[in-house]
């Protein structure tokens, strides 16, 4: 064993904050936080129909976690690569995640089985099974069946001529027991029905027919029920619907590969058939074939799940669609517009402009763009774009800005997890039109959100900034809360046109006079600041922390807490997902509290308030503290400069957070969550209602 390795072993055993037991595991924190999701589901004072959608969303959650996290945990046991700060061994968490996986599952589908269809079939809504089928109904079926359906469709027998065919991930399909012999002579035994992507998961039956206006029906059922008619002349004896999860994650060596875009459009081919990870197959399944498609599919016995319903019960989320009845679902919402934005540059002039979606509109960074696309004064757009969407308007705009003669610049991350073909294209679409597109840093995803546009006023260049804590993209600023500041300040816009240049360049490491930057000096920055807090207590000054973010397991500053807790620091986490610090344990985390937000819109922003004796450093940022953020990406934390603006973001964002007392959880030293209730003659308070109430109002 070397030295270095030898000394910091040494130093992990004397040091008692790297005890194991102080925290919790990642993978399984995140597991946790889709039992709070689905308790939305379960919550009688939630729309049903948002109900409903909860329930999905942990469904849909529940597909990315294997996909992603138990696809890159058996990559690590595989490797055998050591455990984290938590102890445990890749196997062990596989094992763990498996148990609470089981239990999720199981809550899933009591919910839906026993909470939810019930009250939608009560409200009118009906998802009709199999059994609950009349006679009109079934002859409508399988009329469908034969017309929709079954011309679609091509069974594959199981014999030496024909082996087990490739199963898409999160495909649905159908094992059928067949006995009998087909018109060549030969025997049946087994055969695989592949339902293709084109035919709908979710099935509307006429109102003339069904005797509802809004009867559904799975096309898992559907298949289930005649799926004889696929084989005439056999008899079958059973047919059992199940999907495979397979490991999403692309593995590109960057430093191995000449073209990045060029290689992730390779992996992107095959990406729907790589390793399995679990199986999802019904409850009444035979045990002989379900253990003929583990070895199939070369899962182990624990990645089996059985299911009492459909297993791509995420894909009811149609039906949220399909009924419009907005009795059912959250009252609709006004978001906010800043007034004034006929002339942007002037607004942004006069002082620095604050945006806080959802509740204010993302119209203004949408204006800023065009704006400066049509301004003959402005000379350089440059921008990144880790997730845009779907005929992004800001796309448009900046192919209109590089037709216009203008200096276009874009930075496209095409390694966004599940965005990487929709990158791909935009990234083509805008060198099409003469946008210089930048792929960013090898080895270091580019997750920082910002804008620098560069305007001639007079005989001077000014420079334009936008900078958020979410993505460029118009859909999720109606559903996620993000900050976003617009700011003509010189240091700030400095610091930006050194990133972007060092993004697209190959400059030196940079001395920024207002930003942090991943990975250089945001995660030194937060420890700095953490540190000068512990200071503060150790000298009997006041000693505060308020952070908000998405998740958190980054070990450095998960110690510098624990010592500035132990210092008398007294500090809130507002961590919507995955948290491995462990608060309340007496003598080195009782100072800190760890508190998970979950409402009707996803908590996303990012904002890190430390009270520095009197007078506060506050930042919101594009990073959450994790490892990868902080160490492994390109992000930045920026500074709110405006005093005003500064204390509104600790108001609206911090303070009321920690005010809630209806969508609020509290983590315990167990690392269990507990609903957090009015105590006392307290008002329930909601701090999402309350911007609402506030901003939309």
């Amino acid at each position: 064993m070397n030295a270095a390795l030898t000394n910091a072993l040494s130093d992990a055993s004397n040091d008692p904050l790297r005890d194991p037991g102080l925290y919790f595991n990642r993978e399984l924190s995140q597991l946790d936080f889709n039992f709070r999701v689905l308790a939305q589901a379960q919550d009688p004072q939630v729309p049903l129909l948002e109900r409903l959608k909860y329930l999905c969303i942990s469904c849909t959650n529940l597909d990315e976690f294997f996909e992603i996290r138990a696809g890159t945990l058996r990559h690590a046991q595989d490797l055998g690569l050591t455990p984290g700060a938590d102890g445990l061994a890749p196997a062990t968490v596989l094992s763990r995640i498996h148990d609470r996986a089981a239990e999720l599952v199981k809550a899933q589908y009591e919910c839906w089985n026993e909470v939810v269809r019930p009250a939608l079939r009560d409200a009118g809504v009906r998802v009709l099974g199999r059994d609950s089928w009349n006679e009109a109904q079934t002859q409508w079926l399988r009329a469908y069946f034969r017309d929709e359906i079954m011309p679609v469709l091509s069974p594959l027998g199981l014999d030496p001529a024909h082996p087990f065919p490739k199963i898409l991930n999160k495909s649905l399909n159908i094992v059928v027991v067949v006995e009998g012999k087909d018109a060549f002579g030969r025997a049946g035994n087994l055969a695989i029905v592949r339902a293709p992507r084109s035919l709908p998961r979710i099935i509307q039956m006429p109102e003339n027919v069904s005797g509802g206006s809004h009867d559904f029906v799975f096309l898992s059922s559907v298949l289930s029920t005649f799926v004889d008619e696929l084989f005439p002349g056999m008899k079958v004896k059973g047919a059992y619907q199940f999907r495979v999860t397979r490991n999403s994650e692309l593995l590109v060596d960057e430093e191995e590969v000449d073209n990045i875009a060029l290689a992730l459009r390779d992996e992107l081919i095959g990406r729907g058939y790589l390793r399995a990870v679990r199986l999802e197959i019904a409850e009444q399944c035979p045990k002989p074939i379900v253990r003929s498609l583990l070895e199939n599919f070369d899962l182990p016995e624990n990645a089996v799940y059985r299911i009492n319903g459909p297993v791509n019960l995420n894909r009811v989320i149609q039906v949220y669609d399909l009924v419009q009845r907005p009795d059912l679902k959250f009252p609709p919402y006004q978001q906010r517009q800043l007034p004034g934005i006929e002339n942007m540059f002037d607004k942004v002039a006069a002082g620095d402009v604050l945006l806080h979606h959802p509740f204010e509109a993302f119209t203004p960074v949408l204006e800023l763009i065009r704006q400066a696309a049509e301004d003959p004064n402005v000379l350089a757009i440059k921008q990144t774009l880790y997730r845009a969407g779907k005929d992004s308007p800001i796309v448009e705009q900046l192919v209109q800005a590089a037709r216009n003669g203008k200096d276009v610049t874009v930075v496209v991350e095409l390694r966004a997890r599940f965005d990487e073909e929709a990158n791909l294209g935009l990234a083509d679409r805008l060198q099409e039109a003469g946008v210089q597109v930048v792929y960013g840093v090898v080895g270091y995803k580019t997750h920082a959100k910002m804008l620098l546009i560069v305007r001639r006023e007079g005989r001077k260049l000014k420079r334009y900034v936008h900078l958020g804590t979410g993505n460029y993209h118009s859909g999720t600023a109606r559903a996620y809360t993000d900050f976003g500041l617009i700011t003509a300040d010189a240091d700030i816009g400095n610091d930006v046109h050194l990133i972007f240049q060092q993004l697209s360049g190959l400059a030196p490491s940079l001395k920024l006079k207002r930003l942090l930057q991943s990975p250089f000096t945001l995660h030194a920055g937060v420890l700095k600041r953490i540190d000068r807090e512990t200071k503060h207590a150790r000298a009997g000054k006041p000693a505060r922390i308020v952070a908000k973010m998405n998740a958190l397991n980054e070990p450095q500053v998960i110690r510098a807490l624990y010592l500035a807790s132990q210092a008398g620091v007294q500090i809130d986490l507002i961590v919507r997902g995955a948290c491995t610090l462990r608060p309340g344990v007496p003598g080195v985390s009782e100072n800190i509290r760890v508190r998970s937000i979950v409402g009707r819109f996803l908590e996303h922003h990012r904002v890190y308030w430390f009270g520095n004796d009197g007078e506060p450093d506050l930042f919101c940022s594009s990073a959450d503290w994790l490892e990868r953020n902080l160490l492994r990406r390109v992000e930045t934390g920026f500074p709110i400069l405006d005093p005003s603006l500064a204390e509104r973001v600790y108001d609206e964002a911090l303070s009321n957070y920690l005010a809630d007392n209806t969508s609020a959880w509290a983590l315990g030293a167990d690392g269990a969550y507990e609903r957090v209730v009015p105590q006392g003659d307290a008002a329930p308070h909601s701090a999402q209602g309350a911007l609402l109430a506030k901003i939309c109002g």
